[in-house]
């Protein structure tokens, strides 16, 4: 299996996730049209039990396993990988027995009585297969990104997407004849049997792999493995706390929207629309370019981890500088893009633009969202996943209490979500930022900063005017094209006239690097 450099493990997660996202968003649409903003409201009430149990079930282990398997293949010691891989197995599966039984008795009341609309129960129900199968792929993911090969993980995240995007119509369609609730519930189905597609996936790799086996004294190696679990859960419990913090909170947020928007005089069927409308149609735009701080934010673990172990100091600041300045200009394309052409690529997408107030809200904020993935992993990656959880924890009582303030004020309803949502993100992480400054030298190069911000307004001048003055095409779909294309291939020539996309990154990636030398 071939070990991939910093770069080049980024740049296959980065293909990945921009076909992920690509396929995500036609499933969403898919969803949307076929659902409505209500039915699409009821599978977001539930989309937050679904992050929680995934969150519960992995334990924060796939970040402890890349840690421990980087640092175990960095001195050649097959038997610590084998033990990593047996002790998580373990854990991950007794979690999901307990969690489900759990769940069992638990959603008949979280559907009523806290997330006051008992339709939710029939999406929140078909959660409950994801369960083991997050179990194991998540292991899996964990050792492949340990041992720096993003392939079979960016594969597999494609697989699930196209599997899932296959099944949603199938599974909408064939249960709504019986209600709204249950044509949530077959969203939800699609997404369990994208999971599963992606988990076969990733364990035939791993058998093909033969780089170690698990099989062989399964049962004794799980007895005998006391100091791999403690040295697992030294990085496992604190960063699992940090996700387990902002998935308690993202379960916590569709309860205290509900209960917020009631004092408000919202009814119940209304609060679940325009819940529908914010998380559904906006914020999967907002979160467009996380798949490349996402893989920026995989590849920094096990990158961080072996430089630290060797003592490689500025090896860290290198990768961190240059992670933050990549998820800059890639976040501030999103936001020059999003903010500029929010109504007419919402018309396009869902045939309503009721969403776009959202994204001219949240759009500028979320540029603080996109440095927030790579500052999380450099905290781990140094054995500081405490301070992330900490950071965390404040940041999601910031943005519940937010929630409740605003939320229940007749003048800010659902308006006042959204900017909890932004103050809860600004605040993790500029505490983050300040907690990486205590731990490692690191030097701000203004410059580049500078130049970026500037690029970003000259590009979104530009965009503006290609929307209001020139026309392309009577075609909504074609003019929009058309000025999108235009802001980015600007973007892309004020980057590279700035130096912020450098000659020497661009000769690592396969894809450029024929193109550079002829």
């Amino acid at each position: 299996m071939t070990k991939q450099s910093f770069l080049r493990g980024t740049f296959i997660l980065i293909i990945a996730g921009l076909i992920t996202r690509i396929l995500g968003f036609i499933n969403r649409i898919v969803m949307a049209r076929i659902l409505g903003s209500e039915g699409v409201g009821l599978y977001m009430m539930a989309v937050p039990t679904f992050i929680l149990a995934i969150t519960v079930t992995q334990l924060g282990l796939p970040v402890a396993i890349a840690k421990l398997v980087a640092e175990a293949e960095a001195v050649g010691d097959r038997k610590k990988v084998k033990s990593i891989l047996t002790v998580s197995l373990t854990v991950t599966l007794t979690l999901s027995v307990i969690f489900t039984a759990a769940f069992i008795v638990l959603a008949p009341i979280l559907a009523k009585t806290m997330l006051t609309d008992s339709r939710t129960y029939y999406p929140l129900i078909a959660i409950l297969p994801v369960v083991p199968i997050i179990a194991v792929s998540s292991v899996l993911r964990g050792y492949f990104q340990g041992r720096q090969n993003m392939k079979p993980s960016s594969v597999a995240q494609v697989i699930e997407q196209v599997v899932r995007i296959t099944m949603i119509a199938v599974c909408i369609r064939a249960l709504l004849p019986y209600g709204i609730e249950y044509a949530a519930a077959g969203a939800m189905i699609s997404a369990v049997l994208g999971e599963l597609a992606s988990l076969l996936y990733m364990f035939i790799m791993f058998q093909r792999d033969k780089h170690v086996s698990i099989r062989p004294q399964f049962l004794q190696t799980a007895r005998t493995g006391w100091g791999t679990f403690k040295s697992l859960m030294a990085t496992a419990l604190p960063t699992t706390g940090s996700r387990f913090i902002g998935s308690v909170a993202y379960f916590v947020e569709p309860i205290v929207v509900a209960q917020s928007l009631a004092i408000a005089g919202v009814t119940a069927a209304v609060a679940t629309r325009q819940y529908g409308l914010l998380t559904g149609y906006a914020l999967p735009l907002l979160f467009l370019p996380s798949f490349i701080t996402y893989a920026l934010s995989t590849s920094l673990v096990p990158s961080v981890s072996e430089a630290a172990a060797k003592q490689h100091h500025r090896t860290v600041e290198y990768r961190l500088q240059q992670a933050l300045r990549l998820s800059f200009i890639s976040g501030g394309w999103s936001v020059v893009v999003l903010y500029i052409f929010a109504s007419p690529i919402m018309k396009l997408m869902y045939h309503t633009d009721e969403a776009a107030g959202f994204i001219h809200l949240l759009a500028p904020c979320f540029i603080f969202y996109y440095f927030q993935g790579p500052l999380t992993s450099v905290l781990q990656a140094l054995d500081m996943a405490k301070a992330a959880m900490v950071n965390s924890l404040i940041g999601s009582a910031v943005k519940v209490a937010v929630i409740f303030v605003l939320a229940s004020r007749t003048e800010f309803q659902i308006m006042g979500v959204a900017l909890a949502i932004a103050a809860g993100l600004v605040t993790v992480t500029l505490l983050h930022y300040a907690t990486v400054l205590k731990r490692i030298t690191f030097t701000i190069y203004a410059r580049e900063y500078i130049y970026g911000s500037l690029a970003i307004f000259i590009a979104g001048a530009a965009g503006y005017y290609c929307r209001e003055h020139v026309v392309f095409s009577s075609s909504l779909g074609t003019q929009t094209l058309a000025g999108i294309t235009a802001t980015t291939v600007l973007y892309g020539i004020l980057l590279i006239l700035f130096r912020l996309i450098r000659r020497e990154e661009l000769k690592r990636l396969p894809l450029f690097r024929r193109l550079i030398t002829k």
